[in-house]
């Protein structure tokens, strides 16, 4: 199987969607910060043959953190999607193992409005920080705790991983990285089918390019105003 696979990275400052590109690749090609403020301020792509499949791997902007304005994160979203015409075979949202309260579901209740029900189908999730699981929990185990993630992982059709970039070295059936790894391209080769090899579709795309357009628009319209406001003043 040597098809190509373009497939967009998601998810907030801090998630590991750099780590998680390297872990996929198996080089150090996306650079890596260890602080709470995003390396990715712009999109990054690289393509690698990773057991015979061409994949194509996005890193993005953290798209979902709460604290930035969404005028600055639309035009980079549009670019980053459309850096893979004709379009993303499948959508990786990242997420880590960690405790959830208030900031954790307002980052899904993001998710979720961000991507329409379209994107979901070519969307699986993907749980970063595995060593952060309990002593022979799975990452189901996991899930079935939280409401809001059952919601969000049955949108992407039950499609689920969990990796640690940092500890997961070791040979193990379940904490493993090659494991991991391998079931989420099987994931992923096995979403493609059943989408009839399609693609997050230009059409789409058209359809958010010109909801974008349009309220970029009505902010320039509005910006380009005050002038003249301050003038009659």
């Amino acid at each position: 199987m040597d098809e190509s696979r373009r497939i967009v990275i998601l998810g907030k400052t801090g998630a590991g969607k750099s780590s998680l590109a390297n872990t996929l690749l198996g080089e150090d090609l996306f650079k890596v910060n260890h602080t709470a403020i995003s390396e990715t301020s712009e999109c990054q792509a690289e393509t690698e043959s990773v057991k015979a499949r061409k994949l194509t791997l996005i890193d993005t902007p953290g798209f979902f953190d709460t604290n930035t304005p969404e005028e600055q994160l639309k035009p980079e979203i549009l670019r980053c999607i459309t850096e893979c015409a004709p379009g993303p075979h499948a959508f990786l949202i990242l997420l880590k193992v960690e405790k959830f309260g208030e900031h954790e579901q307002a980052v899904i209740d993001k998710i979720i409005g961000y991507l329409s029900e379209e994107a979901f189908r070519y969307a699986t999730v993907v749980f970063t920080h595995g060593d952060q699981l309990q002593e022979k929990q799975t990452i189901e185990d996991f899930i079935h705790e939280h409401e809001i993630l059952r919601d969000l992982v049955q949108k992407c059709g039950g499609r689920c991983v969990v990796i640690d970039n940092k500890y997961w070295n070791k040979k193990d059936k379940y904490r493993s990285n090659e494991v991991q790894v391998e079931k989420l391209l099987k994931m992923i080769d096995k979403m493609i089918k059943d989408n009839k090899s399609g693609c997050y579709t230009n059409e789409t795309l058209q359809a958010v390019e010109k909801k974008i357009q349009q309220e970029m628009k009505i902010i320039k319209q509005s910006s380009g105003s005050m002038p003249k406001i301050r003038d009659a003043e």
